[in-house]
């Protein structure tokens, strides 16, 4: 028996604010773009930008935090793991799509630093708040939530 392991580690920005879904039973979901962008040097020494956009999806605990605290152009750390699907959108053409299905963010950077951040304490969205003292930087960059402990990614 072989071992497989599908893990996403991203550091990026986020396109646009999260949209929030709810899916029946009390279980949200959130989408995002997240963009990751690299500096590479190229042939003529001129460093150049390539970036990447990511979909990102948050379920539950996760989806609710997102949508209350991220927003556009903030920093964000993302674990995960990639998810492929198909569909087929209005005009009848096949598309395909690649998801990072989130199981751990922590925010870097980008928001008000006096608004009080959620821990996330389980999936299914128990959560508190806790103020941010912005003159610790340690306090300040360990705004970390977690959706791990979850055995599916689907909500049913």
């Amino acid at each position: 028996m072989s071992l497989g392991i599908n893990k996403v580690i991203l550091v990026g920005n986020l396109g646009k604010d999260p949209i929030l879904q709810d899916i029946g039973n009390g279980v949200k979901k959130a989408t995002f773009t997240l963009a990751t962008t690299e500096s590479l040097p190229g042939r003529d020494g001129i460093k150049t930008e390539h970036t990447e956009w990511h979909n990102i999806i948050v379920w539950r605990g996760l989806a609710e935090v997102a949508e209350k605290f991220l927003r556009k152009g903030h920093q964000v750390y993302i674990e995960g793991r990639l998810r492929n699907s198909q569909y087929t959108d209005k005009e009848g053409i096949k598309r395909f799509s690649i998801d990072i299905l989130c199981d751990h963010m922590v925010m870097l950077g980008g928001g008000n630093k006096t608004t009080p951040a959620p821990i996330v304490t389980s999936q299914q969205g128990e959560f508190g708040t806790q103020p941010i003292n912005q003159n610790d930087p340690v306090q300040e960059n360990n705004l970390n939530y977690s959706n791990e402990g979850s055995n599916d990614d689907l909500p049913f």
